[in-house]
């Protein structure tokens, strides 16, 4: 069994001893102690923190555990229940809610799940944020409602379509041409909730024809969840059918892309931002941004455009810091994570097939 702390939430395998594993036990009191520093930091005036989570096994447990601690440290609940990631941060924000917690363990392997943190922006905490909520943690310093102040629960399943309305209303998402075009797309969505919404996207896309693999969100991942060349080989041979123009491939929680070209070769999912970004570029010249992990082919096609590329610290959240400064039009990283801050500032594969 294991369980990591981190600043960016915190993960950990299903089962065993308290301290050993992601266990109730140890659900609470992270979730209390998040609830205790957004109670501190929020400058939103709302008593709302939004709880959205991926097709795993232990979602639905994982999910009924938050839910109820948060209600009892006197938070009002909104729950999205099955929701990609980038769509559970932009709930938070059309909720104006004070936060939002995704229940996501992203690309490991089903056996492990997570509770990965929000501010009231939708965006990750910050470094020392984190830190607090590890600090809160260790020393259990929470205090819970009394009856009469005990949070309410919502469930609220617009936030699909909501989403999906989002990435449709972008100046450079042109539904005419992907109609016109009549593409042909297959998708592979490892049995989580990319299979809810990517065929739905598609359809208001105008793509009549959708080859899907795995789109049943069983948690029961069919292939190792990472979406790795080594891991693809199903869709790869389903494309050298002919069967379709381009593959799209997403993770457990839908914040990253990678593609398979019409031959069945993978596109490296380090050219995913990489051809994004000079699509965005070619309309709306700026700066872009990348973590020092990623390909240098994101610099090169920057300053093709005689734009400012600036490389981050590895983490999206130092990417997306790093954005903000440089007031970056497009960034992300090299694991075919899109940042598009026209949308929001987060990794969203759905922005990133539209565009």
């Amino acid at each position: 069994m294991t369980l990591i702390k981190s600043i960016s939430g915190i993960r950990g395998t299903i089962g065993g001893g308290a301290g050993e594993g992601l266990n109730p036990l140890d659900i609470v009191k992270f979730t209390s102690a998040y609830a205790t520093l957004i109670r501190k930091t929020c400058k939103v005036q709302s008593n709302k923190i939004v709880v959205g989570r991926d097709a795993r096994i232990s979602g639905e447990m994982v999910k009924n555990v938050v839910v109820g601690t948060l209600m009892g440290m006197g938070w009002d609940v909104v729950d999205i229940d099955l929701a990609s990631t980038p769509t559970t941060e932009l709930a938070v924000t059309m909720e104006g809610a004070c936060g939002g917690i995704i229940l996501t363990a992203s690309h490991n392997p089903k056996q492990w799940n997570a509770l990965k943190l929000l501010n009231e922006h939708g965006e990750f905490l910050n470094a020392a944020e984190g830190n607090e909520v590890l600090r809160i943690a260790e020393a259990e310093e929470f205090d819970y409602a009394d009856v009469d102040n005990l949070g309410s629960y919502r469930k609220d399943l617009t936030y699909n379509q909501k989403h999906i309305d989002s990435v449709l209303a972008l100046d450079l998402v042109d539904v005419e041409a992907i109609k016109k075009a009549d593409f042909r797309v297959a998708i592979d969505c490892v049995n989580s909730v990319g299979g809810i919404i990517l065929p739905e996207l598609l359809e208001r896309l105008g793509v009549k024809h959708v080859e899907k693999l795995y789109c049943e969100p069983t948690g029961n991942f069919q292939h190792n969840p990472e979406p790795l060349e080594k891991n693809l080989g199903d869709i790869m041979n389903l494309m050298k059918g002919g069967k379709a123009d381009v593959a799209f491939v997403v993770d457990p929680d839908v914040d990253r892309l990678a593609m398979i070209c019409e031959n069945g070769v993978m596109y490296g999912e380090e050219y995913t931002l990489v051809t994004v970004a000079d699509y965005v570029l070619k309309h709306t010249p700026g700066n872009t941004v990348s973590n020092l992990s990623s390909t240098r082919a994101l610099r090169d096609v920057t300053r093709k455009y005689g734009m400012e590329y600036s490389a981050s610290a590895v983490g999206e959240v130092n990417v997306v810091t790093k954005m903000k400064a440089t007031n970056a039009v497009i960034g992300g990283e090299g694991n075919g994570g899109v940042i598009y801050p026209a949308s929001h500032y987060g990794r969203d594969a759905l922005v990133g097939i539209a565009l």
